[in-house]
């Protein structure tokens, strides 16, 4: 999944997040405000069952006991005792504007509603008696009504209905939104991508985000102009300095081998032949790492056995006369066989030429390097390892982060270790740098070996 994918994909699941959290806030606030509504009334703790089991009739004369008599103060209440025929036998601060008799037809309206302004609750009694208890007007709301069984269905089914339509065309203008979000962006995102890896394309300027494209257009054009103008300079520097430098390069050794000179003589005119070689390899190092770094170096794709390119590097560093306070050995994994790959022999023979030579940079004191090439589940492999002073582990995790670490000696900028990274990914490799055991660095680096070959 590309970083666009994920983008979207985030911005999809929060939208999702932020819509079921509105259905549980606003579910709750409903709850709570039914709860809230329900215990705000004065009427939970009065029953009317419970009124009518402390009223009793003893020799004709109805009575209440004081049980009663609390519940009605308590809740500010009214009672009245009804008989068979509707007359008042028993009351409790029934109001004065009230009748003390009522027919069958008045009972029936103020059980189902209210009498006259009063809302009341009704009690039947198993000695057919009906306990009426009251309360103060506008202090609780009686609401009937009544619908036949298909319309209440279809009332729910109804609005079932019509929650899941708002639901999915809620999900539908999301989804369209998001789309038409990806759509705006998505180019966008993909010329930054190509931008930070130097390979952008001009986006269309028109659209919702013009502006935005236009601007990115700007900036990609400012970058672009900027690298090419960087790699025309330091071509053309590498151009310029090589013939000068080539004459100081010949006149030194001339000079170096000129027996008639003094000692002292030719041993400044080695100094600077050999600082000069050091100067004309930065330059090189610089050129191919420009080359590299903008796909300007053509990559030679041929099958190339890395075994045999490991044993020509170190027989050049060899030739070209190795201090004597270092030691170079040769190693094969599986002596005898081979470690083909799709690759160019120069560019890998020069990144192993990089890593043997930062080993000798790094160690001015000498220090023993091993070089080991072979060939293993399906990769080729190739280690240079030292016993030298190695490095600690920030500069360690910094490389492996292929982040531009200068080298331990003052002189140096990592430019050596940063070419031998390019190399490496144009060949679809990976380098790693670990501290040696005892003491010193080992880099290993590993290649598919049937990989392809890319451009840094």
């Amino acid at each position: 999944m590309n970083p666009v994918q994920r983008f979207f994909r985030r911005y999809i699941f929060s939208t999702i997040g932020i819509l079921a959290l509105f259905f549980v806030v606003n579910i709750a606030l409903v709850l709570s405000v039914m709860i809230a509504g329900y215990m705000s009334g004065t009427d939970n703790g009065l029953s009317v069952r419970s009124v009518s089991s402390h009223v009793t009739e003893q020799g004709g004369v109805w009575t209440a006991d004081d049980t009663a008599l609390a519940l009605l103060r308590e809740h500010d209440a009214w009672a009245m005792l009804l008989d068979e025929s509707g007359t008042v036998v028993w009351e409790q601060g029934l109001p004065e504007e009230l009748p003390r008799s009522y027919t069958s037809a008045e009972v029936a309206s103020f059980s189902r509603w209210y009498l006259q302004d009063y809302p009341v609750k009704v009690w039947s009694r198993e000695d057919s008696a009906l306990m009426v208890v009251g309360f103060e007007a506008g202090t609780l709301v009686k609401y009937y009504f009544s619908m036949e069984t298909p319309s209440l269905m279809m009332f729910l089914m109804g609005g079932i209905a019509v929650f899941v339509f708002n639901l999915l065309l809620m999900i539908f203008l999301m989804l369209r939104n998001t789309r038409q979000v990806e759509k705006a962006m998505s180019p966008i995102l993909r010329g930054i991508q190509d931008l930070s890896r130097g390979n952008y394309q001009p986006l269309d300027e028109g659209g919702e985000l013009a502006e935005i494209n236009a601007g990115l257009n700007r900036a990609g054009d400012y970058l672009m102009q900027k690298d090419n103008t960087r790699a025309e300079w330091i071509r053309g520097v590498s151009h310029d300095i090589r013939t000068p430098l080539s004459m100081v390069l010949g006149y030194a050794s001339e000079l170096e081998d000129d027996a008639a000179l003094p000692p002292e003589a030719r041993q400044q005119a080695g100094m600077i032949r050999r600082q000069g070689e050091r100067l004309r390899s930065l330059v090189e190092d610089l050129n191919l790492t420009t080359k590299l770094e903008y796909a300007l170096q053509p990559i030679r794709r041929e099958s190339v056995d890395l075994v045999e390119i490991g044993r020509q590097a170190v027989s050049e560093v060899l030739n070209s006369g190795l201090p004597e306070q270092y030691e170079l050995e040769f190693s094969e994994e599986h002596p005898g066989s081979t470690a083909r790959m799709q690759g160019d022999a120069a560019l890998l023979r020069r990144m192993l030429d990089n890593l043997i030579r930062n080993c000798m940079v790094h160690n001015p004191r000498g220090c023993h390097i091993s070089v080991t090439v072979g060939a293993e589940a399906g990769r080729c492999t190739c280690t240079v390892e030292d016993d030298g002073v190695g490095m600690d582990a920030a500069r360690l995790d910094a490389l492996n982060r292929e982040a531009d670490v200068a080298s331990t000696q003052g002189g140096e900028h990592g430019l050596g270790l940063k070419l031998v990274r390019q190399i490496v990914r144009a060949h679809g490799g990976t380098v790693q740098f670990w501290q040696a055991v005892p003491h010193g660095l080992e880099v290993f680096v590993f290649f598919s070996e049937n990989s392809n070959v890319k451009h840094a």
